[in-house]
């Protein structure tokens, strides 16, 4: 049980002993101020209203049936009711005892569930840009939580392998073939591979015109278009796994289920819409009218499910994903990490989905949409000439710009030990950057900004991590020597300490909510109140008390141990040194 529920508890079973109705709650917070408390109960304000009573008075009452002994040091009422709940150090420094000994740093393990995360999922007939940074990480960041918190995390990587644009690509790859070129060759830059395909598409109407029956070819499973796409596929397919392996990123080769994945279902879920009498006939189209989305006039939401011409559309695929999701993978939640744009899509799916039976209503469906990485200028981020940024460059230019960071900072390094410090730094600082904003904001992409060593940064925690591990190299002392009681005493150590006693709390709050965020601002405030922590209360000090040496030491060991563990769910790498 978290301090925080063990509190409200006691509280309530005090609120419940001055009479107090059960419906009131206790209302336990985080002090905002150590001069306010650890916690603070703020239940007698609102009971106070609903009782018609005097809530300080409320308040003496509840604190007269209040037993936090062995608990708290001081209780006592501020302002017009607030109850402030000052925790011994004796109590703090058992549970932080605890926090040591046990493998998930806190973390209460809530039953398993099956969740689906939904991320990333990249088109493959262009190379992986900017716009696919979000999803990636924040989806990836997500799923790695929700594993540490012991669920099933099932990732599923929806590429888009299937579609129009397909029948052009691999008519030019096979022109390309034609004339002797290696197909890793001919796609050895997808961009410009894309580019001139498209551009002999639009010049050349017998190009176009073969282009167009490739599609229908490629679709009813022509041998001959079938292997061209696939390497296509396979080349695309090597091309995004080098940049998540670049990107710390979780993601394998067996998460890949793309969209031509559901192919054979897309027949099989017109004809149980129109079965259910959902789909009906427009204008030569199948549509389903949701009156569950309708707008101000009352006017249903159409989802076009089969074009007139016989060809499936996204939202086709998406609930073929969703019941295979639902009745195969057998998941409780699935979440999904696409962009803001596509909120009103995902809505008719979900409902669509639900409404057909596709996926238990029990299941949770949710789409965690995300806003825009913007330029300086408050734009789109765009390359100086207005073009798509390729996710490769970007990363590139981070760890250049890193790598050459650290050198100034550690002239004495060399550059063999520079280039793994500058990767972890530049991956890190632009992983962060975008994790620590809250996900449905847009946020200004700023090179100086995020590779700071100052402020909300990757760097800033990273080098915090290594200035802990600094102490014990120091010392000469490694992990299995830090063994000693922990005694809390001086008010840094307190507050470090209820900092550390938190991490639980931030986790679980990340995966109800999808919010990666809320982690970064934990990390950062730890570390600040570790820094604070070690220049109040020395550790190797030749007139500090081994006693309390030895506690501070176990104090910073366990913080370099969640900072270590709450990066590392970020998918922010770290180092000794820096």
């Amino acid at each position: 049980m978290t301090i925080k529920a063990l509190l409200e508890q006691r509280v309530l079973a005090a609120m419940s002993a001055a009479g107090i109705p059960s419906t009131c709650p206790a209302n336990i917070t985080v002090s905002t101020r150590p001069e306010f408390g650890d916690f603070q109960a703020n239940g007698a304000m609102a009971a106070a209203k609903q009782l018609k009573s005097n809530p300080r008075e409320l308040a003496s009452q509840i604190i007269e049936h209040l037993d936090l002994s062995g608990i708290a040091g001081n209780v006592e009422i501020a302002g017009p009711g607030f109850i402030n709940i000052h925790l011994s150090n004796e109590f703090v420094s058992a549970q932080l005892q605890q926090l040591r000994n046990d493998q998930h740093l806190g973390v209460e393990i809530p039953p398993a569930q099956t969740i689906v995360v939904d991320y990333s999922s990249p088109n493959l007939a262009k190379e992986m840009h900017v716009g696919h940074l979000r999803s990636t990480i924040i989806g990836d960041a997500v799923a790695r939580t929700l594993e540490f918190l012991g669920h099933r995390v099932i990732r599923q990587n929806h590429m888009g392998d299937w579609g129009t644009q397909f029948g052009m690509l691999i008519a030019e790859l096979e022109e390309h073939l034609g004339e002797g070129e290696r197909p890793e060759l001919a796609l050895g830059d997808l961009e410009v591979f894309y580019q001139q395909a498209k551009k002999h598409f639009d010049d050349d109407p017998a190009f176009a015109e073969k282009a167009r029956n490739y599609v229908v070819k490629l679709q009813s499973g022509d041998e001959h278009c079938r292997a061209l796409w696939q390497q296509f596929i396979d080349i695309s397919v090597a091309h995004s796994e080098a940049v998540y392996e670049c990107l710390n990123v979780t993601l394998k080769h067996t998460d890949i289920r793309p969209e031509s994945a559901y192919n054979d279902d897309l027949a099989n879920v017109v004809a149980d819409l129109q079965r259910l009498q959902l789909a009906v006939e427009d204008q030569g189209a199948q549509v389903v009218f949701l009156d569950e989305l309708a707008d101000k006039k009352g006017n249903p939401s159409p989802v076009i499910i089969q074009k007139s011409g016989g060809g499936y559309l996204y939202a086709t695929t998406d609930l073929a994903a969703l019941r295979f999701r639902s009745r195969q993978l057998h998941a409780d939640r699935i979440l999904y990490f696409i962009d803001a744009r596509q909120s009103l899509h995902m809505k008719q799916v979900f409902t669509l989905a639900k409404k057909a039976g596709f996926v238990a209503d029990e299941v949770s469906l949710e789409h965690h949409p995300f806003g825009t990485m913007m330029g300086k200028d408050g734009k789109p981020f765009k390359t100086r000439s207005g073009g798509t940024v390729k996710l490769t460059d970007l990363l590139q230019e981070a760890v250049e710009r890193a790598c050459k960071l650290v050198k100034e900072k550690n002239p004495q390094l060399s550059d063999v030990e520079i280039a793994p410090i500058g990767r972890k730094v530049g991956i890190g600082a632009v992983k962060y950057a975008d994790l620590s904003k809250t996900r449905t904001n847009d946020y200004i992409f700023d090179w100086d900004a995020m590779l700071s060593f100052e402020g909300n940064t990757a760097p800033y925690l990273q080098y915090a991590y290594t200035r802990i591990r600094s102490i014990f190299r120091r010392a000469g002392l490694e992990q299995a020597d830090i063994n000693s009681q922990i005694s809390i005493a001086a008010p840094h150590e307190k507050l470090l300490s209820m900092q550390l006693l938190q991490f639980g709390q931030v986790l679980d709050q990340l995966a109800r909510e999808a919010h990666p965020h809320v982690l970064c601002n934990y990390l950062y405030e730890l570390a600040s109140h570790f820094m604070a922590f070690y220049e109040h209360c020395p550790i190797l000090k030749e007139d500090v008390a081994v006693a309390t040496r030895e506690s501070r030491l176990a104090i910073a060991h366990l913080t370099a141990d969640i900072m270590c563990r709450g990066l590392d769910l970020l998918g922010i790498e770290v180092m000794e040194q820096m």
